[in-house]
């Protein structure tokens, strides 16, 4: 049945409507209920006005948590600043939010390799937040510098999941795939050179790893990558013990590989062992020159 309103409702007055005829657009007010998650506004195509709509009729059918609009042009970020007031703007990652965030399950740690990659990576990090999870963000780990990654590794097995953003030939998910056994999503992104094809180098790249468990998003799709993450954030949350919910709470161990540490912290010093030697070998070539 339809109600006035453009409410598509159940079969009886009790059950709440599971669709909202916009005329333009039918938002899944049920999808909460299926999946734990309301509908997330897609910005790109759409108008200022009709993401306006979407995520202030978002907000009323789910006022006790965040909603979320993504992919969203100036215009509209600032038609949203314009019209609801309480609207959250993340210019970086070019997204919005409406509404008290959840409180936070399990935690994501997303890590990018260069900071050209900020735009995905927040994002990600944006809707890990959203739906549910406590969120860390690492950037400009990248492997051109692989001392920087060394310098965090022990980090890595404080998380739920791990998210790992990168463009140009997208190595950084398979070295930290080799540092550890936590859930990993890869995420490509268009950032490169001509023959990074857009992205689709570091797709490929990301899909052949060699380190094994390392799953993989669309080119840029660090939406996709959150929602994944905070999924298995938030399951992992209750099989723990003496777990933090805050976003940058580093609780214990969550997956305890034996050895773990010791071998992050074994790499760390064959790496400075190495660059040790290096620079000695440097000096001596270059008395030997002069």
């Amino acid at each position: 049945m339809r109600d006035f309103g453009g409410m598509d409702s159940g079969d009886s007055a009790d059950e709440p409507a599971s669709t909202l005829d916009l005329g333009y657009a039918r938002l899944d007010l049920d999808r909460a209920r299926r999946t734990g998650d309301p509908e997330v506004v897609y910005g790109e195509g759409k108008t200022p006005e009709h993401v306006v709509s979407l995520l202030r009729s978002l907000h009323v059918s789910h006022p006790d948590r965040a909603v979320l609009a993504t992919r969203l042009a100036p215009e509209a970020l600032a038609e949203l600043a314009r019209e609801l007031p309480d609207v959250v703007i993340d210019e970086v990652a070019q997204a919005a939010t409406l509404g008290p965030l959840p409180t936070a399950r399990g935690r994501v740690l997303i890590i990018s390799a260069g900071t050209s990659d900020a735009k995905v990576a927040h994002e990600a990090s944006l809707t890990a937040r959203v739906f549910g999870a406590g969120t860390r963000l690492i950037n400009d780990v990248g492997v051109a510098g692989l001392h920087r990654l060394m310098a965090i590794s022990d980090e890595l097995a404080t998380a739920d999941c791990l998210v790992v953003v990168a463009g140009m030939e997208g190595a950084l998910p398979s070295v930290v795939g080799g540092l550890t056994g936590v859930p990993l999503v890869a995420v490509p992104t268009s950032i490169g050179y001509g023959a990074s094809f857009n992205g689709l180098a570091a797709l490929l790249a990301m899909l052949n790893s060699c380190a094994p468990g390392v799953c993989v998003v669309n080119i840029d799709n660090g939406f996709g990558a959150g929602v994944f993450a905070a999924r298995v954030a938030r399951n992992a949350a209750p099989r723990r013990t003496g777990a933090g919910t805050g976003s940058e709470k580093v609780g214990m161990n969550r997956y305890p590989c034996p050895g773990t540490v010791a071998m992050n912290r074994g790499l760390r010093q064959s790496f400075w062992s190495f660059a040790r030697r290096l620079r000695m070998w440097r000096s001596m070539t270059l008395l030997s020159a002069a």
